[in-house]
């Protein structure tokens, strides 16, 4: 098992007229990574922003935090390029979004990307599986993608349990609803990176909601490899 517990801050849970010092304020609070979410009002009907936002955020917060961009576009191919060039680590795009994933996966590795794949709540598991040797994480959506603040899906617990089943070394990422009341269940079917929005950005203390997602996380995996 090649995976570890990562822990990424949703930044559009934050004060988005000061973005760029949230971002910094979520790294400083132990974030593994930042999670970006990319809302074109067609594949989901809200719209966010786009690649000059994540290229200023690049400039601003230097070149280490590691930005996951989970892209909710409806032609995901178009914006490959730009978010490579804008200082994107890992391009996360909806199999739902486009008919040829396996040209898109290819098109994201050779601009130096990594690849994501999700999944909507509705589509199931077995459509992501023939791609998941080819990318880099695998996202299980725990709410419908396109607005924050959702309830948490626990039926969607089972398609993390098979994917971990099946891809033991996978990054498998779960977004929406993901917080301290929901981290043990995530942890027990196979998550790995954590995606959490107002849970941790909107608290009080986000070190310790971060500190204490990821010590469930990593006490989960433990227990995986000893019961193997």
């Amino acid at each position: 098992m090649s995976y570890n517990a990562k822990i990424g801050p949703s930044i559009l849970s934050s004060d988005l007229s000061c973005l760029g010092s949230e971002c910094a304020r979520m790294m400083e609070c132990g974030a593994d990574y930042l999670h970006l979410d990319v809302m074109d009002g067609h594949f989901v009907p809200n719209i966010t922003f786009g690649h000059p936002t994540v290229e200023c955020l690049r400039k601003s917060v230097g070149q280490d935090p590691f930005f996951d961009m989970h892209m909710m576009v409806s032609r995901p191919e178009q914006w490959v390029k730009p978010m490579a060039a804008a200082g994107a680590n890992q391009y996360t795009f909806h199999i739902e979004a486009t008919t040829n994933p396996g040209n898109l996966i290819k098109e994201i590795k050779e601009s130096g990307m990594k690849v994501g794949l999700a999944i909507k709540p509705g589509t199931t598991v077995e459509e992501l599986a023939p791609w998941a040797n080819q990318i880099d994480m695998a996202l299980v959506m725990t709410v419908e993608p396109g607005f924050g603040g959702q309830k948490f899906m626990e039926d969607m617990m089972p398609k993390v349990s098979w994917l971990r089943s099946q891809f033991p070394s996978l990054d498998i990422e779960v977004d929406g609803g993901v917080g301290p009341d929901t981290i043990h269940r995530c942890a027990e079917a196979g998550a790995n990176m954590i995606v959490s929005g107002s849970a941790v950005v909107g608290s009080a203390d986000p070190r310790s909601v971060i500190a204490l997602l990821r010590t469930v996380v990593a006490e989960a995996i433990q227990k995986r490899s000893l019961d193997r």
